[in-house]
């Protein structure tokens, strides 16, 4: 059950929501609660509705009666701009140098990775007017409407403002209208998630309701499940309430994620570098006397060698990986970019009920006037009361059907030995009055039993009943009770009752039923939270994540599940009617204090607004949601989080994530997962990042002995690292479980980049500069062994030229066994290697062992030790170079142990979550 109706059975209220406002570009010219007569002359019709040629004429004025959706752009365009992606631009470039270095098969490579990543990128757009379609199937085909006079039936589209249109049970309402005569109950729990029908009858306005709580008005896309009516239509297409959501919901778009953003900054950063050392060596290579053609390879071959052509289908690897175990806890992802975006969330907004609750209530309390909290005959006349004022049905196999409210008075009065059944309950009923969202309550007549007489029982907010109650010390002695029993966290239900006189009918009419009643007494309904929702909030606050509860609920009820589940850490802060809360107060309540914060009487609307606050402040929001009316806020927050079971489809296609149990503590589970993504993204960039000092050192050291130290590395020698050893290894870090701590830091803000010094550090100075040095090492020896000294000639006919050829093959297999031992540092960011176990990740082992079978056969394959310029080396160069791993994982092991005993020593790992992070 969502929420927004959670109101009809508890106490507390402090005052009516204000009207709904509509944007002024939607505004209505008039107020259709205003008198009827006054209506119907400003539009211009009447009960016998309008000619024919007067709807043609403002067929042609207001447009089609349908939810129009703003035009796409061309496909074209789309393709172009993910074509034009500055990662996407640096594949062209590497591939266009690949085609020039006459390297073709890997040119055709890299311009499927770019094709497939853009493909991939447009399938994921347009969610917004998925949205709008789904809400457009909310319209009937056709409706009925009298013109001249006479009932014809007409395409809906072709509805004006001035119709009149016939409601009937089980039609669609075509277009907003006022209910003119009869009456009709229906259903509109797609706007407001009530699942109980509304009544919509030929009356008065009320002064300040809500347009949805209007008692004269019924709105396009609800059902009618009962009576018949006509009504006049004030607002077509988007100026109807379907509209108007709908046109939020293209307003309120899609903004790229976090992770997207930081991406585009990566690739630049990137392009930046690799032109960089491309040009540089161009112009060091021609100043020490290089011929311009190889210097101009060599430049090539270092800008493909930067290009990393692996990172858009590693990141679309990790977002999958992400997705599918999400999946597998109960959480649909729609959009691969959302995995990571969770991982980025500071605040989570959660409905109560259903979510934090288990949506199945259960009898925990009662309260009778003169004897309290005991039991006793009376109680049970007080629950059985209830559970006939209910609606609820049973079928063949015993299993209640209806409201979880009222099943759970049909169950409570079978458990305290006054069972009711429904067929002779409906049986003796007379008349029922259904439950008036505006009323807050329900009535039945029950015909007498045995020699009694007729009675009517009213239940419903303690408050509404009371009211309605003749005067007397119980009336304030409930009320107290009900304040109690609502601040045990349980839904409270007042229950009275009127026996009818012999000589008296059967009222006619709800208003004189439900008067000079007799209060029976208050029943707590409790909605158990799920057993795992306060080991999930517990999670948040460890993770720096705040948790506000927004509900239709009363707010002491609401207040007592969200201390019971351990929300409001500091403290927690309970506001009503929240529609009413201008930006300063929300800036206060939400960004300045340090409180959680339970909104409740709360409607969509309120959702909007707190979603536009936080973001206003840079917070990442995570926000629930279930009804169409949801489906604005869903689309604002960063991470709309739509309920699979109770939820509306306009909301599940709204959302970016759907939950398929309903339960809060999924959402936790996506947060982790999200930032294991993240962690894994930054885990491939290290190990990226790290092979470029040793692959660039060799050429620096060529460069700056003037030719003294021949070249330790060939262009298709760095080509066959980048492309052929190192890709593997590189997808399988982002299959990488979380890393242990990952959910007891903060948030990362929201400028952070996904690049951050000291990853540079460790990438560069540490790992890369370890592996220059290594390798660097292995090419010296190799050299020296055979008698070389700087300067030595080394060139094809020269007696030291079979040594060169084996000492550049030991700086590609030394930079390859480096690989290895960054692959294994690169798991963990602080953790040691042992925390996360060395074999955990059995696509990394497969990768490693590809890439160390790959480089034996280069090495020692003869058709391609011919073509890539390498030769069989000996076993004491095997020896050396297989101790590269161990020495380039010790040294970052050992770099990182250091950093854990620094951040405990300045009690990094003591301070409370809340401590680490800004409020909001």
């Amino acid at each position: 059950m969502s929420d927004h109706g959670a109101d009809r059975t508890a106490t507390g209220r402090t005052g009516r929501r204000p009207r709904t406002v509509r944007p002024p570009a939607e505004a209505l010219p008039f107020d259709p609660s205003e008198p009827l007569p006054r209506l119907r002359r400003e539009l211009d019709t009447g009960p016998d509705g309008l000619s024919a040629r007067e709807a043609a004429r403002r067929l042609a004025v207001h447009g089609p009666n349908e939810v129009r959706r703003k035009a796409s752009a061309p496909f074209w365009r789309e393709a172009a701009a993910q074509l034009a992606h500055p990662l996407a631009l640096l594949l062209w470039a590497a591939a266009a140098l690949a085609f020039v270095a006459d390297l073709a098969v890997l040119g055709w490579a890299v311009l499927a990775v770019i094709v497939v990543n853009a493909g991939f990128a447009l399938l994921q757009e347009r969610q917004a007017e998925r949205a709008v379609e789904t809400l457009a199937r909310y319209l009937p085909e056709h409706a009925l409407v009298v013109r001249d006079g006479q009932a014809l039936t007409v395409e809906a589209r072709d509805l004006v403002p001035g119709d009149v249109i016939v409601l009937e049970e089980g039609d669609k309402v075509p277009a907003d209208g006022r209910v003119t005569e009869g009456g009709v109950e229906v259903d509109l729990s797609m706007l407001t998630g009530e699942s109980v029908p509304a009544e919509r009858v030929a009356v008065a306005g009320l002064l300040g309701a809500p347009l949805l709580e209007e008692p004269n008005l019924v709105f396009s896309g609800t059902t009618c499940v009962e009576g018949q009516a006509r009504a006049v239509v004030f607002a077509t297409g988007d100026r109807t309430e379907l509209g108007r959501i709908a046109a939020l919901s293209q307003r309120t778009g899609r903004e790229p994620s976090p992770l997207e953003r930081q991406v585009k900054k990566v690739a630049w950063l990137i392009a930046g570098v690799a032109t960089a050392m491309g040009v540089l060596f161009l112009v060091v290579g021609v100043a020490v006397g290089l011929p311009v053609t190889d210097s101009l390879m060599f430049a090539i071959g270092l800008l493909v060698a930067n290009v990393p052509e692996g990172l858009l289908p590693t990141i679309t690897l990790a977002l999958a990986v992400g997705v599918r175990a999400l999946a597998r806890h109960g959480a649909l992802v729609k959009r691969l970019s959302a995995v990571e975006t969770l991982g980025s969330t500071s605040v989570v907004c959660t409905d109560k009920t259903g979510t934090l609750t288990r949506n199945r209530m259960h009898l925990r309390a009662h309260w009778t006037p003169g004897h309290g909290t005991d039991a006793g005959p009376w109680a049970r006349a007080l629950v059985r009361a209830a559970a006939e004022c209910t609606t609820v049905t049973r079928d063949t196999d015993g299993e209640l059907h209806g409201d979880p409210t009222e099943s759970a008075l049909v169950e409570g009065a079978a458990g305290l030995g006054a069972p009711v059944d429904p067929d002779r309950r409906d049986g003796r009923r007379q008349t029922l009055f259904r439950f008036d969202p505006r009323l807050r309550m329900m009535s039945v007549v029950q015909a007498p039993e045995g020699s009694g007489a007729a009675r009517v029982v009213v239940k419903g907010a303690p408050e509404a009943v009371l009211e309605r109650v003749l005067p007397g010390p119980d009336r304030e002695a409930a009320r107290a009770a009900a304040q109690r029993l609502a601040e045990e966290g349980t839904r409270v239900l007042a229950v009275a009752v009127r026996e009818l006189g012999p000589d008296e009918g059967t009222p006619a009419r709800r208003q004189d039923a439900e008067t000079g009643l007799t209060l029976s007494g208050l029943i707590g309904l409790y909605d158990p939270p799920r057993a795992e929702v306060a080991a999930a909030v517990r999670r948040c606050h460890e993770a720096g994540v705040r948790v506000h509860v927004v509900t239709g609920d009363n707010g002491a009820t609401a207040a007592a599940i969200a201390r019971e589940v351990g929300i409001g850490e500091p403290r927690l802060e309970v506001v009503a009617a929240s529609e009413s809360l201008d930006d300063s107060e929300l800036d206060r309540l939400l960004v300045e204090d340090d409180a959680e914060i339970v909104f409740a009487r709360s409607s969509p609307e309120t959702k909007l607004k707190v979603a536009d606050t936080l973001r206003a402040h840079g917070r990442i929001v995570a926000m629930t949601g279930d009804g169409v009316n949801d489906a604005p806020a869903l689309h604002r927050a960063h991470i709309g989080v739509a309920m699979g079971r109770s939820g509306t489809d306009v909301a599940r296609e709204a959302a970016a994530m759907v939950l398929t149990d309903d339960d809060f503590a999924t959402i936790v589970t996506a947060i982790e997962s999200g930032r294991r993504v993240y962690d894994n993204v930054r885990k491939f960039i290290v190990y990226i990042f790290a092979h470029a000092t040793p692959e660039i050192v060799p050429f620096l050291v060529f460069a700056l002995s003037a030719g003294a130290v021949p070249l330790p590395l060939t262009v298709l020698q760095i080509l066959a690292i980048d492309l052929g050893t190192e890709t593997l290894p590189a997808l399988a870090l982002g299959r990488e479980r979380s890393e242990p701590g990952v959910m007891r830091r903060p948030p990362r803000p929201e400028h952070q980049g996904v690049i951050s010094r000291d990853m540079l550090v460790r990438s560069w100075g540490c790992l890369g500069l370890v592996s220059a040095v290594l390798v660097m090492t292995a090419f010296l020896y190799v050299l020296w062994r055979a008698g070389w000294q700087p300067g030595d000639p080394t060139g094809e006919g020269t007696p030291l030229h079979s040594a060169y050829v084996t000492a550049t093959t030991a700086t590609f297999a030394g930079i390859v066994t480096c690989q290895v031992g960054t692959a294994f540092a690169a798991r963990t960011d602080r953790a040691a290697l042992r925390e996360i176990g060395l074999l955990s990740n059995p696509l990394l082992l497969a990768g490693i062992a590809f890439e160390l079978c790959f480089t034996a056969a280069l090495v020692y394959a003869p058709p391609l030790r011919q073509a890539f310029g390498t030769a069989p080396l000996p076993w004491d160069v095997v020896l050396l170079i297989g101790t590269f791993p161990l020495l380039v994982w010790g040294v970052d092991e050992a770099r990182r142990a250091r950093r854990r005993q620094r951040d405990f020593s300045a009690g990094a790992g003591s301070s409370p979550p809340w401590s680490r992070r800004k409020g909001g």
